[in-house]
């Protein structure tokens, strides 16, 4: 499988919807903690998603995906921070992967592609957070960022039960 990785503008979010819900069904539905309880369907995404090609929109994120046969598997976000005293700053959120395309290295590529976007935009710093415990935590320590620690009971899982969060920056650009 060869995947494409592109940072989309609104229009191509908005047309991306159907793809992109998929993806985060699926991932909610593997246990993932994204903010969404069970039970999820992909139409459950739709507003989501035109929020964030709302925001893509008014450049508040970037939206970047991965595509195998024309069809999106995987997406990260970087929200750029609008405060006046955080120019330099970008939240890393939501790096999903859909379980059908795992193990293709989706995760660097992706989180490579907004990270240099992110630098061309001025960004240095980019922080997240992320399920303590889960399969995403392990990922982020072998893409370069740093942990800084962990804060219990941050979140539910989607099938309930709270989960811890753990925070991690790193430098770009």
């Amino acid at each position: 499988m060869t995947a494409t990785i592109r940072i989309l503008d609104a229009g191509s979010a908005r047309a991306a919807i159907p793809d992109l819900c998929e993806v985060l069904s699926d991932c909610i539905n593997g246990g993932a903690s994204l903010g969404f309880m069970l039970p999820f369907v992909p139409e459950d995404g739709v507003a989501y998603w035109n929020d964030i090609a709302d925001q893509v929109e008014k450049g508040g994120i970037i939206l970047g995906v991965a595509e195998v046969d024309g069809r999106v598997v995987g997406t990260v976000q970087i929200g750029l921070a609008s405060k006046p005293n955080q120019p330099h700053r970008g939240d890393l959120m939501k790096l999903l992967v859909h379980q059908s395309a795992r193990g293709l290295g989706l995760s660097r590529k992706l989180t490579e592609a907004v990270e240099k976007e992110a630098a061309s935009r001025g960004r240095t710093l980019l922080v997240l957070d992320t399920a303590t415990g889960s399969d995403a935590e392990a990922i982020y320590p072998r893409l370069g960022w740093q942990r800084v620690g962990t804060i219990p009971d941050y979140a539910l899982w989607p099938q309930g039960g709270f989960c811890g969060t753990t925070l991690f920056y790193k430098r770009i650009g």
